[in-house]
């Protein structure tokens, strides 16, 4: 039996929106995938017996503090050790549950992450990962889209190895195309850290890269699977690509490619790099949100990612 632990509390309409994603979740999940509750005992149990669920179906975690959006993300972890966070993470470092997803604080999710599970022994910094949906039905990866906006050539050399992984595990491409953002796709062009980069990357065998690629590349099927930037401009980019979505619905527009944009349909972003599966969400979260966040978090732990990643590293 796997076990997901679910932030109840974490997210702008938490414990509603969480506990009805739990719900959805957990009618189309298999049986041999439990669910963790983590959060206010009594809220859980009102919502869920309102729904008309049984609550012994559930097994929930008692967490007494909250970790809210507005709060100091390392400060806030340290002093509220009965947060659903922080719950969380103990229970994800003594194995009682297989992996951790939230769509709470995200400073907090992070700085638990690197003050109880840690990352891969070889891995400089993790980064998280974003969809960029192409218009054939396949997706691009993105990375890292926020956690480092200030990187060196030998971390985004490491993205690529983690972005391969991640595209060959959970989406199932067989060699993936693993490229550089940048403002042009001649070798010399770019800034410092994008040419130093390339000459990294340059006939490497850890993966296969394809040169350069422009911002008008992103979308375009075919040209690149995995693609590397700082995290800097990978959260404009990804913020700029979720914006289409909220524009077109604006627009009264209802396009089947579009809706894809849709952040709810992704739920959240995976850290990669670290010692165990680990999933954020958006902190507006919907139960729609929810519910794709918990299916995210099995299909990363039914991938063996982080073994793989381990795998790859452990000679680094």
């Amino acid at each position: 039996m796997r076990k997901i632990g679910i932030d109840i509390m974490g997210g702008d309409y938490a414990p509603e929106a969480t506990t009805l994603g739990v719900i959805e979740a957990k009618k189309v999940l298999p049986e041999d995938i439990s669910l963790v509750l983590i959060g206010d005992k009594a809220a859980i149990e009102e919502i869920l017996i309102r729904e008309g669920e049984n609550v012994d179906e559930y097994e929930i975690a008692h967490a007494s503090e909250v970790i809210s959006m507005n709060d100091h993300p390392i400060k806030a972890f340290s002093k509220k050790q009965d947060s659903s966070i922080a719950v969380g993470f103990r229970l994800l470092m003594t194995k009682k549950i297989d992996g951790f997803a939230s769509a709470g604080n995200t400073g907090a999710m992070l700085a638990g992450t690197m003050y109880t599970v840690k990352q891969v022994p070889g891995i400089i910094r993790p980064c998280l990962i974003g969809p960029l949906p192409r218009p054939d039905g396949s997706f691009g990866i993105l990375l890292d889209v926020g956690l480092n906006p200030d990187c060196k050539p030998d971390i985004l050399y490491q993205y690529a190895i983690l972005g391969d992984l991640y595209a060959k595990h959970v989406y199932n491409v067989e060699n993936p195309k693993v490229a550089l953002l940048n403002l042009g796709e001649e070798e010399e062009k770019g800034s410092l850290l994008t040419k130093a980069t390339y000459e990294l990357m340059k006939g490497t065998t850890d993966f296969n890269f394809v040169g350069n690629v422009e911002g008008n590349d992103l979308f375009v099927p075919g040209k690149s699977d995995v693609i590397i930037t700082d995290g800097f401009t990978g959260n404009v980019v990804l913020k700029q690509s979720e914006s289409f979505y909220h524009l077109f619905k604006q627009q009264g527009i209802d396009n089947e490619y579009i809706n894809r944009f849709n952040p709810d349909i992704y739920g959240g972003t995976p850290v990669l790099g670290v010692n165990a599966p680990i999933i954020v969400g958006h902190g507006a979260s919907n139960k729609f949100a929810i519910k794709n966040m918990i299916l995210h978090t099995k299909s990363v732990i039914e991938a063996g990612l982080v073994q793989k990643i381990k795998e790859a590293f452990e000679n680094e």
